[in-house]
């Protein structure tokens, strides 16, 4: 009623005229095994008019689509709500807090390179999403979390006076981060002064969060180190925070590392940097840059044979052909 309503004021409908809405949500979410069954039919009408009965079975495929044909079928978790009617209803958890992502997605985000995430991201026109110049503190960390953001500003003596001490603005966010989160830090690229040490690294270890990305520098840096919680940095920094920073605000957007984080953004690091995902892309990036990688892998397997890449890297003509052959006996996980 409210479709021919809001269209009868734009047009005059017109007996046995077509609405095609698209699919309203929460009408129906089709699964591997299910029949689906379309027709347009008048059955009151003279004639009972009916379009025919088309029915289609719904199978699951594991072919990658020629990523040269346009606009590719896209999902992300706001679909699945709004297909589902709930969250809870799609398995999705809820949004924010301790559970912001789904053990499934980390675990496919833990496996997808940096590389890899940064260039599906570049494929969706999204080029500022590399924190610059911040790397692990231990070699071989790979970081994984939803971002909770601390912001400092330049220090200011009397600004300083009022918000640097005491429980601060830097301490309370420490003490909030919950599981799975991770502390981003805006310190304007300053490593004349720390942001954290080791006490507030143990206090975040403590609460369960996947570990601190921060712009600055980092104080007691081989005690932060082993006390084990994912740090990525600019490096040492023996200076209290006064020198430097005033800590300022948290759960803002924040510019670590010249990019935009929000709260609630997927952060994920490893030896190549720390990328920023807007969370209703993760699910989507993190499943193709693990089929990037997929073929990425069987490309290495060809030129380790001793096969030049002209024509392999990216796989086209002969190469894609068998590589297609390949991948139909070898799909991607789905995980």
């Amino acid at each position: 009623a409210q479709f021919v309503a809001d269209l009868s004021q734009h047009v005059t409908l017109e007996e046995g005229d077509v609405i095609l809405t698209g699919t309203p949500a929460g009408s129906s979410v089709a699964q591997p095994g299910d029949v689906v069954e379309v027709e347009v039919d008048a059955p009151t009408a003279a004639g009972a008019p009916s379009s025919g009965r088309l029915l289609s079975r719904v199978t699951e495929g594991h072919e990658r689509f020629d990523e040269g044909l346009g606009a590719m079928p896209a999902v992300n978790d706001t679909q699945r709500e709004e297909a589902w009617g709930s969250r809870e209803s799609a398995g999705l958890p809820e949004q924010g807090g301790e559970h912001a992502l789904s053990p499934a997605l980390r675990a496919k985000l833990d496996k997808a390179p940096t590389a890899g995430l940064s260039a599906q991201l570049r494929k969706r026109g999204l080029n500022n999403v590399v924190v610059a110049d911040v790397f692990p503190q231990t070699p071989g960390t790979k970081l994984v979390g939803t971002a909770k953001t601390l912001r400092f500003v330049p220090n200011r003596e009397d600004l300083f006076k009022a918000h640097g001490g005491g429980y601060n603005a830097q301490k309370r966010a420490f003490d909030a981060v919950g599981e799975g989160e991770v502390i981003v830090i805006e310190a304007r690229g300053e490593t004349g002064s720390a942001t954290l040490g080791d006490v507030l690294a143990l206090r975040a270890r403590h609460n369960g969060a996947a570990g601190v990305v921060t712009d600055g520098g980092v104080r007691d840096y081989a005690a932060v180190q082993e006390i084990g919680l994912p740090v990525f940095c600019k490096g040492p920094n023996p200076a209290v925070l006064g020198r430097r920073h005033v800590p300022w605000e948290s759960d803002v957007a924040v510019a670590c590392g010249n990019v935009t984080v929000l709260p609630g953004d997927v952060v994920v690091g490893d030896d190549d940097g720390v990328v920023v995902i807007p969370r209703e892309l993760a699910e989507e990036v993190a499943q193709d840059a693990l089929a990037k990688e997929h073929e990425d892998a069987w490309v290495a397997e060809r030129v380790a044979e001793g096969h030049p890449v002209d024509g392999l890297f990216p796989p086209t003509g002969e190469w894609k052909q068998k590589f297609q052959q390949w991948l139909a006996e070898n799909p991607p996980p789905s995980e």
